[in-house]
C-alpha cells in the first residue's frame, strides 16, 4: 500500500542538524500520523508520498521549506509578572533554556524558550527551535494502512478533538509553529503563562 492522503503512516527516522542527531523516531516509538492532514511540514509529506512499507528515504529540508529563517525580532522581554500562574509567581519556570507555553493577547498558545532573566525582565525567544536550520532526514517506512472514519474525524491520537486545556498538546505528534506537526516531542507543564502581545504573534 502506498503512502497517500487518508492513510495512517508510521515511520522511523533520524534528524541531523549541524552534524548532530537532534531527534529520532525508533521502532519502539515511531512517528505515526494521518497523511494529508497537515500534521507534518509539507516537504516531509511530499518526500515520502508514494513510498510503501519497507521503503527507505533520505532528504534535506532547507530553512525556507522548514521553519523559516531565524528572526531576532521574535526575541522579546517580558515582565517577570507574566510568569504568574494562579496568583503565584512560578520561579521554577524562569530557567534559561526551558520551554514555556505562553498565551498571547489573542488567546493563542505559543511555546517560547527562556533566554535569560535580568532583574524584573525575562528575555524570551519565540523562534521555532529549528528556525534557520537545514534539516537532514533519513529513515524508513514501517507501515501504511487506511485510516478509520473515527481516526479521520478525531485524529489518530485525538488531535482533532477540542483541547482539554489551554496549553498542552501532549501527544507524540510533531508540530510546527503554526500548529501543524513537524518533528520532536511536545512537552508542557499543562499550564500557561500569560505573555504580552507580540507584533507578529
Amino acid at each position: 500500500m502506498k503512502i497517500e492522503d487518508r492513510k495512517v503512516v508510521a515511520v522511523i527516522y533520524d534528524l541531523e542538524v549541524d552534524g548532530n542527531i537532534v531527534d529520532r523516531a525508533t521502532e519502539e516509538t515511531p512517528l505515526d500520523y494521518i497523511h494529508g492532514t497537515n500534521m507534518l511540514i509539507p516537504r516531509f509529506e511530499a518526500e515520502i508520498e508514494g513510498l510503501e512499507e519497507g521503503d527507505s528515504f533520505a532528504f534535506t529540508v532547507t530553512p525556507e521549506e522548514g521553519y523559516g529563517p531565524y528572526e531576532e525580532s521574535r526575541k522579546m522581554d517580558l515582565p517577570v509578572t507574566a510568569f504568574t500562574v494562579g496568583g503565584e509567581l512560578r520561579e521554577d519556570l524562569i530557567v534559561p533554556g526551558k520551554t514555556v507555553p505562553m498565551m498571547n493577547s489573542q488567546g493563542e498558545v505559543l511555546n517560547a524558550v527562556i533566554v535569560e532573566r535580568n532583574g524584573d525582565k525575562v528575555t524570551m525567544d519565540f523562534n521555532h527551535p529549528m528556525a534557520g536550520k537545514t534539516l537532514n532526514f533519513s529513515g524508513k517506512v514501517l507501515s501504511v494502512r487506511d485510516a478509520t472514519e473515527k481516526e479521520l474525524t478525531e485524529g489518530l491520537h485525538g488531535e482533532f478533538l477540542p483541547p482539554e486545556d489551554d496549553c498542552c498538546c501532549g501527544h507524540h505528534h510533531h508540530h510546527n509553529g503554526d500548529g501543524e506537526c513537524c518533528h520532536g516531542h511536545h512537552h508542557g507543564d499543562g499550564e500557561c503563562c500569560h505573555g504580552h502581545h507580540h507584533e507578529d504573534q
